[in-house]
């Protein structure tokens, strides 16, 4: 097992140092951000701003200049708000966290059971709606199911349409109150496709374990069907389940770029988006960096998970 986790971690620093070397280099290559900026600066001002930041060297001298402060957790400083990308980073990631969890929490309460209700029950009303609205919400895209509950919020005034908070400045108990009421609709744009996908996953894992030899065994053995499926069955189908969390805890706190965008959340997605808009490459490696830390941890928690859920996982890895 030590062996076996070593072996992930290798890939997850791998991972986050590949994503976070691609944005920069991408970012840079797809040109200066100080020449090209908007404004009333003299050519003059412009090359020592360009010489400060080190974006007259070489490429690839750039590239290891900031790959060595990068390993150091030193980011450098953003061109676009003109503050370390570290704290930066931290703040908006701690944004996304919130949204992220909630979501998470939210897809995970609705989606696995409905998933185990749809494999038991094959035929029925209520299989047959859960399975409609599964698909239903699994061919809306991103985008559009976020402007619906956008303009839901907005005709019927239960909840804010956009932002975090209300009001700068809150503290304490009155923070977390203005930010629970600005969530659900972010976190249900995040969650309903994400609970959709896990019902249809969990379904389709249950009702092929269900069909085991060693499933029908235990239940020739005298074991109740409740019990054979909640005991042995449904332990046995969470390692498709697994997998595609590790994507999913990943892709949500790296920070989903449509929903943020759209309801206004001030997380990493968003925090990308504006740093692409002004390329400023600093930014864009430090949220890159951010985002695939969030992927590799993700995919590391469920490999480790479904490694003890089932012991040959460990053998064939």
């Amino acid at each position: 097992m030590v062996t076996f986790c070593l072996r992930r971690l290798l890939v997850a620093l791998l991972l986050i140092l590949g994503a976070a070397s691609g944005a920069f280099l991408l970012t840079r290559v797809a040109g200066d951000p100080v020449i090209e900026e908007p404004g009333p600066r003299t050519a003059e001002e412009r090359q020592r701003e360009r010489e400060r930041l080190g974006l007259n060297r070489p490429l690839l001298s750039q590239y290891l200049s900031w790959l060595s402060d990068a390993l150091r957790l030193d980011f450098g400083d953003s061109i676009y708000f003109s503050r370390p990308v570290g704290p930066l980073v931290r703040e908006r990631a701690v944004n996304t966290a919130i949204l992220a969890l909630a979501a998470l929490t939210l897809a995970t309460v609705v989606g696995l059971p409905l998933g185990v209700y749809t494999a038991t029950h094959r035929t029925g009303p209520g299989p047959a709606l859960a399975r409609a609205g599964s698909m239903l919400l699994l061919s809306t895209p991103p985008l559009i199911g976020s402007l619906v509950l956008v303009l839901i919020a907005v005709r019927t005034g239960w909840f804010p349409s956009g932002g975090m908070t209300s009001a700068a400045g809150l503290t304490g108990w009155r923070w977390l109150a203005d930010v629970s009421i600005h969530l659900p609709v972010p976190a249900l744009a995040l969650a309903l496709p994400l609970a959709a996908t896990l019902e249809r996953l969990q379904s389709q894992a249950l009702a092929e374990v269900s069909r085991d030899t060693f499933v029908r065994a235990t239940l020739a053995r005298g074991v109740t069907p409740r019990h054979a499926l909640l005991r042995h069955a449904w332990p046995a189908s969470l390692g498709p389940v697994l997998g595609l969390y590790g994507v999913i805890i990943g892709t949500l706190f790296s920070g989903s770029f449509v929903v943020e965008a759209v309801t206004a959340w001030p997380g990493l997605g968003r925090l990308m988006v504006d740093g692409l808009r002004a390329r400023d490459l600093y930014l864009v490696a430090g949220a890159a960096a951010a985002g695939a830390a969030c992927l590799a941890a993700g995919t590391f928690v469920a490999d480790v998970a479904h490694a003890v859920i089932d012991p040959r996982v460990r053998e064939s890895r």
